[in-house]
């Protein structure tokens, strides 16, 4: 027979509760799948999948207001592994960096005493990953090294900063939001302090629009809004249209280059940054509930909005074509375009109180189809989007509102017939791009319409607001140890009472029984404890008592003195006997009451002259012995007697085992069989009392008289032959019971609020809790073990304590939270790994570096199988068969929709790989397979239908499918301008000024719509300064020729221009002679490298395009840019596959952070096998190609630990095979490069080619 086993670990954890105000905007969704939060002076980690708490962070000595997790944005390998950082900043001005595994603090940083205003790490991936960008108030901001603490540069600006807000698309441009305005800065560097004092402009409220007045008028806010024309300008505002506070938030738009929102209460502003106008406005009726906060998506264009009531809404951009408007609305006989974001999906609210309102919201930065809120109460509700296909005859077509349709790809390729897919993996997958870019669908198109709708999916419940009862349940023995369970009793100001199991640290029960606060609570078993509390007191100090019995499996709840609690002396505290067979009930200023737990009768109710009691404690010795004796006695003669009753009636067909258990009840009710119990108490003089209590008799059996050293007792701890007596002047007695000594020891603290006895047979230690803190002492040496005092070690105040196991004490604080800490009471973070969790966590972070890229590895490619496997048990792991379990754990650890996809026979490998980036939460990973998936699949459509093939150099630009506008330069190039002519189209309607006019004007040149530019100059009118310069300017565009002369006469005076400082003016002239080459060759020489590839996109044709864009790669790759990751996205986008495994090489050659990505790049190149499977791959080629991907001996040998001694060489020549079978690149470049290749890395293989 196996042993039983239980699981009764206990951990030293914190169980957090309500927020404080200063928490407001402290949370952080990682791309780990982790959600931070600041809680008082804690950080609770918390997994989004299970809503469990994996990590409490405690080392801030005030509120936190600000937590970031480190992003991921780089190529993971063993030199630079997974790892879960996060800085925190405080009240104090204190950032603490963390490593969130391991639960210790890396780095300090302080530089004032003030609060952290916003804290960012440096995005840019190539540049050091430990850079933190902090607003330390009132007005400066502060680069620091977060691994070292060390102050890399500091910038002081006039006014003080608030917030501020990176450009997704340019590292280079920070934009500060200050009390009077924004500030723009557009040479941000790490490497030193922006220059200047950065473009300073001024914000007009929108509340002071004439517009805004009109919300209430019939024809709606939107028409009113689409008046407001200027928000942004350069000179400041008088005073009445001044908005110092009204801006609730600034942030960028990561969907579209140059666009920002600016939150409001009641209005989202969504302004176009090179017109420095309003483009799109989402009002609130009058009705509406107002913003608290506002994050933009970046795989589709859309925001998550969260609302003063707590309800989170998704708003989905309409397309352009796609202007509706309701039935019983008249047309707009002047329709205005806008950018207008529909209300597609909202979540129920909550309810709002004084002190519940939600907090802060944030999304999933990996899949954004997931918002966590957090509210001030402790909870976190994790809401995730779901999508679900819909009738479009059923669809509301009154509704004014644009279809949504799924996409026709998943994973970045379409879905076959027989392949399994996820639609709810992410927002990309549930909502087809080209519904909201403004692409026509064409008729009879298959697509699906789909509504989208939000579901709790996660729920994590704090403690209430403080004042705290805790009591622990009684210990662990060897007779309980198969029912024992670690619970925690925790009574509340509301009158609930929270059981707490503190294996897990999750609530276990709520249970509502009294109607007002909770004071006090003793268990009577392991399953059942009694809890009272008392009303606010009358006029003559009488209160309402309840006094409840709770059976904890049934939740069922006895008023345990029955009718007896109106208008009476209010209950001080309640102490049941170490058998749990009495109970005494002290109160203030009525007698002491004793009762029968067993059968909830009382014994006796002293008389009035009985002694007021102060303290009392039951002693732990008691007649047992005797009693079972007597017991043993009474069921041998009730047995027999049930068996001749029996025996009468008809045949005994009970045990003798049930018979006995019978008896015994059957004794025990009727005659009442108790055994003897002691307890003492003391009086208001000090003078203890000794009583004996034996069924219904009370004797008493002795009278000590007061000490004359101890001042009014309040509380006794009794163990074995120790009895410890302390008082209000923070005296400490102890007694020696069996040596009839005594010991008083002045701790010069305060008053003594609690002692309590450790458990544990032989364990003297001794908890004792005081105004201002708590001590462990030692009762057996008489000496202090540990002391906590706060206002010096902490800063919260004890509450209430306990001991939770023999070694771990409880403390409940006035922040709201509840420690279980070692008795040492210091404030220590734990390991996640040791944890004892009820749900298992996907998180591969908390692996060690090589298991976590091993277990990448598996999910990525299991060449040794027929069929993929989430079984690793086969797999030849020599490092620890331990960590081969932990592996394991974390594949079953995967949702079944997950393992599904997985194990998917039609589940290529491009698809393999944009999944486990996104299961990594890997950044820079995620947007490379994102762009890689597109052109591949781009490539393979326009080889399978038969076109020739295009140069290796050469993009794609007719496809069906573009990628999102959110990658920018790196769409295709139609497809790009198309969206830049919207854009100028929309901005052209929104202009309000001649400044706009100008701009506009600009635009349209360089996007040669000259016959529109031309109205616009000439709509100049003859009072302003530029209207001479408009008229020739326009009669130049008008007459420009193709003639050598007149463009040999314009080229010299553009390169004038442009040498003269002109550079704007000069490239439009190059532009109006369609030399826009030679303009993007001067932009990049004078450092405008984002403004030549726009301008390469827009106007130039594919192959003077890759030539502009490759001179930007060379650039991006430079020591001084180190932006190789963006160089290798650009060179995907131009098809050119060489050049991106040359990059690829270089960085191997050195051992940088990119052999990890080597591995997958070359996991696409094969990808393409499935594209053309009509087609051979000749076995020679196939032979060598896997030769080159595992060497000889793992060919003829192949075994699973080959996985792990792949070489990123070996993909490379893979790639090129395959490249070179599907005719993708010429045979001969392909062999020379791949021959000059070998013969640099000095491979063997070359002998096979």
């Amino acid at each position: 027979m196996l042993p039983y086993t239980v699981n009764f670990k206990v951990s030293a954890r914190t169980l957090t509760g309500a927020l404080s105000a200063h928490n407001k905007a402290a949370v952080d969704w990682g791309w780990q799948g982790l959600i931070a939060y600041g809680c008082h002076s804690l950080v609770v980690v918390i997994d989004s999948n299970t809503a469990q708490t994996l990590q409490v962070l405690e080392k801030h000595k005030a509120d936190v207001v600000k937590v970031k997790w480190a992003r991921e944005n780089y190529h993971h390998n063993i030199g630079s592994p997974y790892s879960l950082r996060l800085a925190s900043a405080d009240v104090n001005g204190k950032i603490i960096v963390w490593d969130v595994a391991a639960g210790v603090a890396q780095c300090e940083i302080q530089e004032h005493a003030k609060p952290i205003q916003d804290v960012q790490w440096l995005w840019n991936q190539d540049a050091s990953r430990d850079l933190l960008l902090a607003i330390h108030p009132p007005n400066y901001i502060v680069l620091w090294n977060a691994d070292t603490g060390t102050k890399l540069w500091k910038k002081s600006y006039a006014d003080n900063i608030l917030s501020f807000s990176f450009d997704p698309f340019d590292p280079s441009h920070l934009t500060l939001l200050t009390s009077e305005g924004i500030v723009f800065i557009s040479d941000f560097s790490p490497s030193k302090p922006p220059s200047g004092p950065g473009k300073k402009v001024y914000i007009s409220s929108p509340h002071s629009s004439p517009a805004h007045n009109k919300l209430a008028a019939a024809t709606g806010a939107k028409k009113a809004l689409n008046k407001v024309k200027i928000l942004i300008t350069q000179e400041k505002p008088s005073a009445e249209f001044m908005t110092l506070n009204d801006c609730l938030q600034l942030a960028y738009l990561p969907s579209k280059r140059n666009h920002m929102l600016l939150l409001y209460p009641r209005e989202i502003l969504i302004l176009d940054l090179e017109v420095n106008q309003t483009v799109g406005v989402i009002a609130i009726e009058r009705t509406g509930v107002p913003f608290l906060q506002v994050i933009p998506c970046f795989q589709r264009d859309g925001l998550f909005c969260l609302h003063e009531n707590g309800c989170i809404t998704l708003r989905v951009r309409r397309s352009y074509n796609s202007i509706f408007t309701t039935s019983n609305e008249e047309p707009d006989p002047d329709p205005v375009q806008e950018l207008t974001y529909d209300l597609r999906s909202q979540c129920d609210a909550i309810r709002v109180t004084k002190t519940v309102r939600p907090f802060s919201m944030v999304c999933c930065p990996v899949n954004e189809n997931a918002a966590a809120l957090i509210v001030s109460d402790g909870r976190v509700m994790i809401w995730e989007l779901k999508s679900a296909v819909c009738n479009r005859n059923s669809r509301n077509s009154s509704s004014g509102v644009s279809p949504l349709y799924s996409p026709v790809s998943f994973c970045g390729i379409p879905v076959g017939v027989l392949q399994n897919k996820l639609p709810d993996l992410s927002l990309d997958n549930m909502i087809g791009q080209s519904a909201i870019a403004g692409e026509e669908h064409p008729k009879g198109s298959m697509l699906q319409e789909v509504q989208l709708k939000f579901l709790l999916t996660g729920l994590l419940s704090g403690l209430p607001s403080p004042q705290f009862a805790i009591r622990m349940c009684p210990p662990l023995t060897t007779k309980n140890i198969k029912m024992y369970q670690p619970l925690l009793a925790v009574g509340t100001s509301n009158g609930s009472v929270l059981v707490y199991h503190l294996t897990s640290g999750l609530l276990h029960k709520e249970l509502s029984i009294h109607s007002c606060e909770v004071k006090g609570i003793e268990w009577t078993s392991l399953t059942g404890f009694l809890s009272f509390s008392t009303s606010t007191p009358n006029n003559m100090g009488l209160v309402r008592n309840e006094l409840q019995l709770v059976d904890l499996p049934t939740g069922r709840s006895i008023a345990f003195r029955g009718e007896r609690g109106n208008d009476e002396s209010p209950i001080e505290m309640i102490k049941v006997s170490h058998l749990k067979q009495y109970l005494a009930v002290v109160f203030k200023d009525k007698p002491l009451e004793l009762w029968d737990v067993r059968t909830c009768t009382i014994l006796r109710e002293m008389s009035k002259n009985f002694p007021a009691i102060t303290a009392l404690e039951w002693s732990p010795s008691h007649n047992l012995k005797s009693l079972r004796k007597k017991q043993l006695a009474t069921r041998e003669a009730m047995a027999r007697q049930t068996v001749v009753s029996d025996t009468e009636l008809s045949v005994v067909e009970s045990s003798v085992i049930s018979l006995l258990q019978e008896a015994e009840s059957k004794s025990e009710l009727s005659q009442n069989i108790s055994a003897r119990e002691h307890f003492v108490f003391t009086d208001n003089d000090g003078q203890v009392y000794h009583l004996t209590v034996e069924g219904n008799s009370v004797k008493e059996s002795a009278r000590i008289p007061p000490d004359g050293s101890m001042g009014s007792i309040t509380c006794i701890a009794w163990k074995g032959d120790t009895l410890v007596l302390g008082d209000v002047d923070g005296n400490l007695n102890f007694w020696d019971l069996k040596g009839r000594v005594s010991r008083g020891i002045p701790t010069h603290r305060s008053w003594v609020r609690k002692i309590r006895f450790a458990p544990g047979k032989g364990n003297q230690k001794l908890i004792a809790m005081y105004n201002d803190g708590a001590e462990v002492w030692d009762t057996k040496e008489v000496q202090m073990v540990s002391s906590l005092r706060s206002g010096r070690n902490v800063t919260f105040r004890i509450l209430d304590v306990d001991w939770c196991t023999s070694d771990k004490v409880i403390l409940a604080s006035d922040d709201g939270c509840i420690r279980v800490l070692e008795m040492s009471m210091k404030s220590t973070c734990f390991r996640m790994d040791e944890q004892e969790l009820t749900e298992p966590v996907w998180c591969p972070y908390l692996l060690v570096p090589r298991a976590a890229l091993a277990l990448k590895a598996f999910l990525l490619h299991q060449p040794w199988n027929g069929r993929y496997s989430l079984d690793i048990s086969h797999v030849d792991y020599p490092e620890n068969e331990e960590i081969k379990n932990l592996l394991q754990e974390q594949l079953n650890s995967l949702s079944n929709d997950i393992k599904k996809l997985l194990l998917d026979p039609e589940f290529t490998l491009l698809q393999r790989c944009l999944l486990v980036s996104r299961l990594y939460g890997d950044e820079s990973e995620l947007h490379f397979w994102t762009v890689a998936a597109h052109y591949l699949h781009s490539l393979s459509q326009e080889k399978a239908a038969g076109t020739p093939a295009a140069k290796e150099t050469a993009p794609w630009d007719k496809v069906n499918n573009p990628l999102d506008i959110c990658y920018d330069v790196l769409c295709e190039n139609a497809y790009f301008q198309k969206f830049q002519l919207e854009r100028v189209n929309l901005q052209e309607v929104k202009r309000s000024t001649y400044d706009h006019t100008r701009k506009c004007t600009d635009q349209l040149l360089l996007l040669g719509q000259t016959d529109r530019a031309v109205q616009l100059l000439l709509e100049t009118s003859a009072d302003n300064q530029h209207y001479y310069c408009d008229s020739l300017k326009a009669c130049l565009v008008t007459t420009v020729t193709s003639s050598g002369p007149s463009q040999s006469t314009i080229k010299l005076v553009a390169t004038n221009m442009i040498a003269n400082g002109k550079l704007a003016e000069g490239v439009q002239l190059l532009c109006l002679i369609d030399k826009a080459a030679d303009a993007c060759r001067y932009l990049q020489t004078y450092g405008e490298w984002n403004r030549a590839a726009w301008l390469a996109k827009v106007r130039l044709n594919p192959e003077e395009c890759a030539d502009v864009l490759k001179r930007w790669v060379d650039h991006l790759c430079s020591p001084q840019v180190n932006q190789k990751s963006k160089a290798l996205l650009v060179l995907l986008s131009l098809g050119c596959f060489s050049s991106v495994a040359e990059t690829l090489h270089r960085d191997s050659l050195t051992w940088n952070k990119t052999q990890q990505h080597f591995r997958e790049t070359c996991c696409a190149g094969r990808s393409l096998w499935s594209t053309y499977d009509q087609e051979d791959f000749s076995s020679s080629t196939r032979h060598l190609s896997y030769m080159c991907f595992f060497g000889k001996n793992e060919l003829e040998n192949p075994t699973p630990r080959s996985l792990f001694l792949q070489r990123p060489c070996c993909y490379i020549i893979a790639l090129f095979l395959e490249l070179l079978h599907c005719g993708l690149i010429s045979t001969c470049h392909g062999f020379d490069f791949l021959y000059n290749f070998l013969q640099k890395i000095k491979l063997n293989s070359v002998l096979y080619i």
